[in-house]
């Protein structure tokens, strides 16, 4: 996929995306809001025979064998698969346990678009089971560390207002002994 843009982005109140605002860089040229919204039109939804949870259905399309609840697998794939807080096409990001996410939550990355924008594809968010394909998702975080993201909500069209912790991504090759 290629990529729209390369510049961080700052996400503030009501959802305004500023470029250039990466703590740990010295400005860039801003780029269009637009760009997140033809980033985000290819984002789309559809609804399986079954309801799916996160877990089966990230473990289906990344390969990643790792069981249990979406928050324990930052935990479970230690030693037994790379853990990085870079993102990657083919790594899941995990989302830690908060208030909002009891369970935690996990995505495939499908694409990186630039060093603080990726599309993920996942199920079951915020939803009854859908699956969301080709979903912008955003780093927040104030060192750029991908360890805070906001996530596009494909039905609403717009950037959620909610930011979520994010343990890191977990890539899909076994490290080598």
């Amino acid at each position: 996929m290629r990529a729209f843009f390369a510049t961080p982005v700052a996400v503030l109140a009501g959802g305004l995306i500023l470029a250039g605002c990466a703590p740990k860089q010295a400005a860039r040229p801003a780029f269009p809001t637009s760009e997140l919204q033809l980033a985000a039109a290819s984002a789309r939804m559809s609804s399986p025979s079954r309801p799916l949870e996160c877990v089966p259905y990230a473990r289906r399309i990344s390969g990643i064998e790792i069981r249990g609840d979406a928050w324990t697998w930052w935990q479970s794939a230690a030693g037994r698969y790379a853990r990085r807080h870079e993102p990657m096409p083919g790594a899941v990001l995990v989302l830690g346990r908060s208030r909002q996410l009891r369970g935690g939550h996990i995505a495939v990355v499908e694409a990186v678009l630039g060093e603080r924008v990726i599309l993920v594809s996942h199920a079951n968010w915020l939803n009854r089971g859908r699956i969301h394909e080709n979903t912008p998702v955003v780093d927040v975080s104030p060192e750029n560390d991908w360890s805070l993201v906001r996530v596009w909500y494909t039905p609403g069209r717009s950037l959620g207002r909610r930011s979520y912790p994010a343990k890191g991504f977990i890539y899909p090759k076994r490290p080598a002994a």
